[in-house]
């Protein structure tokens, strides 16, 4: 078995963790930095270690649900060159993989804390059975995606001992719900064009149905932002009430994003667009610029 998996090139094995989808745990990150204290080496070596053990635990879950989807995804247009699909990795190698992953991320769990631990298991569970079968429940299926984000902020705000601003968890969450209602529309407009409907979308989701869920979502996660940064808490921890003005950034990437998708009918992944497009990375450099300047300066 070890002999064949040094015959598989490097980045299948990367196409099969995906580092790419790391970049959702920075949501570590975020009670630290709101609370102005991330430039602490020692709790940012900790919320490092963090991200690594929630990245691991992820890329575990990925690995587990391609091997669930092998079948079904080599009859999809993208899916199928996923490396088991393809036939570039065998599921026992990708079993392999998944346990030194597990092993690796429970082992820095439990060095941080049994509370992040309690964490990091609660997701994997959540995760373990929305693969086995919750993924198949419509609305269900978008919020146990959109929990894992929260999971991770509370995570953060455990590792560096920070309490968790409810409208905090309320942004994150609608944030998340966003995202994924983005990713089924994604989904479905790569159906349109190939004419191969998923598992996910079949009879639950349509065209109308996700682009009204993703406008209603944008509106309610602005006021939210607004409500969050006019806060008495949020302005009194931060000494300034100047928040309110990074919502230029949030309102701006938010109309740019549903232009994307609905102007343009561009069929790009919340991921990807983090990526790709200039505007969006622009709105985000500027807005954690502006709060990195009325936190820390």
């Amino acid at each position: 078995m070890f002999s064949q998996a040094k015959n598989i090139h490097v980045p299948y094995w990367i196409k099969l963790i995906r580092p790419h989808q790391w970049i959702k745990n920075l949501f570590l990150f975020l009670p630290a930095f709101f609370a102005g204290i991330l430039y602490n080496y020692s709790l940012f070596a900790n919320l490092f270690l963090g991200f690594l053990a929630f990245s691991f635990a992820a890329s575990s879950i990925y690995i587990f649900n391609d091997i669930q989807d092998a079948e079904s995804d080599r009859n999809h247009p993208i899916k199928k060159y996923r490396p088991i699909a393809f036939g570039k990795i065998s599921s026992t190698l990708a079993y392999v993989m998944m346990g030194i992953l597990l092993s690796i991320s429970i082992s820095i769990c439990y060095f941080l804390s049994s509370a992040f631990s309690s964490i990091v298991i609660l997701y994997l569970f959540l995760n373990l059975f929305y693969s086995l079968g919750l993924k198949k429940i419509a609305i269900l299926d978008i919020i146990i995606v959109s929990s894992g984000f929260v999971f991770r902020t509370l995570s953060g705000g455990i590792i560096a001992d920070v309490p968790v601003s409810k409208w905090l968890v309320l942004m994150i969450f609608l944030l998340a719900l966003f995202l994924a209602m983005a990713k089924r529309l994604d989904d479905l407009l790569l159906e349109k064009e190939t004419g191969i409907v998923g598992k996910k979308n079949e009879g639950k989701y349509n065209i109308p149905y996700t682009t009204s869920g993703i406008t209603m979502l944008a509106g309610i996660l602005i006021v939210c932002y607004i409500m969050y940064s006019i806060s008495e808490d949020v302005m009194g921890r931060q000494h300034s009430d100047q928040v309110y003005l990074t919502s230029i950034f949030v309102i701006a990437g938010i109309l740019r994003y549903l232009q994307i998708i609905l102007v343009e009918n561009k069929r790009w992944s919340p991921t990807r667009v983090l990526y790709k497009d200039p505007f969006i990375i622009g709105t985000v450099f500027l807005w954690a610029a502006s709060f990195i300047f009325i936190i820390y300066f």
